[in-house]
């Protein structure tokens, strides 16, 4: 595949970013990774041929200003400056006031989660698996962006939700659902019955976007686009852990100019 078509592949992220945050959604499609991580498959972790994903990562490359920094995500709340960050640090979230610096979160099926302020001076990518979500990894980057800029406010963020599992795919148990409606009450409008009225089967549908839209309103942000998509249906675009269980990463990426 030459860099115009793979370049094609890539979903460009459809909100109002100031002009100077670049953003980009890779999908399946292109790379060298053989089955079942076919393949443009960019995680080093899942056990594919170390020499397939170092080759997906190079023609990757050329579409960015550095090298993105990888993360090791740990399904926490964890987010690091991306400028300073170590080889493969351990965390789920990093953000980065400073240009060319290229930050990038990895999902089958989890949430992506790109921020940026409207002067675009701060972008982060975020890992939101429901564990994280539910422990407020979103929140706790929020946080260290104020923090690294204490005259932005939560307002003047916008947010970008990335391809993961739909509302009509994620299936959870009532544990899931309890947990997120014992942090927020309003989480209850985010589970719907899975439609099997056994008594032994209690499973809930979970709305992972509407939840991470309820977190983000909570601490006052309200610019939030994308959540339309779904790994899970959608194969011939997407890795999903929930379908395939042994699969690839697709990646999601953002820095400023």
């Amino acid at each position: 595949m030459s860099s115009l078509d793979l370049k094609s592949s890539f979903i460009t992220p459809n909100w109002p970013s100031p002009a100077n945050v670049r953003a980009m959604q890779t999908t399946r499609a292109g790379g060298v990774s053989l089955a079942p991580y076919h393949d443009f498959n960019l995680g080093a972790h899942v056990n594919d041929d170390a020499m397939a994903v170092a080759h997906n990562r190079q023609l990757l490359s050329p579409f960015m200003p550095s090298e993105p920094v990888w993360i090791n995500q740990v399904h926490g709340v964890k987010a690091i400056d991306a400028a300073i960050a170590g080889c493969a640090a351990e965390a789920d979230a990093a953000y980065t006031i400073k240009e060319n610096t290229v930050c990038v979160t990895m999902t089958a099926d989890c949430l992506p989660v790109l921020l940026c302020d409207q002067a675009g001076t701060i972008v982060a990518a975020v890992h939101a698996g429901w564990k994280g979500l539910l422990d407020g990894v979103i929140e706790s980057t929020v946080h260290r962006m104020l923090v690294a800029m204490p005259n932005l406010a939560p307002q003047n963020l916008m947010v970008w939700l990335g391809p993961a599992i739909g509302p009509q795919a994620f299936e959870v148990g009532s544990e899931v659902r309890e947990a997120f409606v014992t942090v927020d009450a309003n989480a209850t409008v985010a589970f719907k019955s899975a439609g099997n009225n056994e008594a032994s089967y209690d499973k809930w549908l979970g709305d992972i976007y509407q939840l991470a839209r309820q977190r983000l309103n909570t601490i006052g942000v309200s610019q939030i686009y994308g959540g339309d998509f779904c790994t899970y249906t959608d194969e011939a675009r997407f890795f999903s852990y929930r379908r395939d269980n042994v699969t690839g990463r697709m990646a999601t990426i953002i820095w400023f100019t």
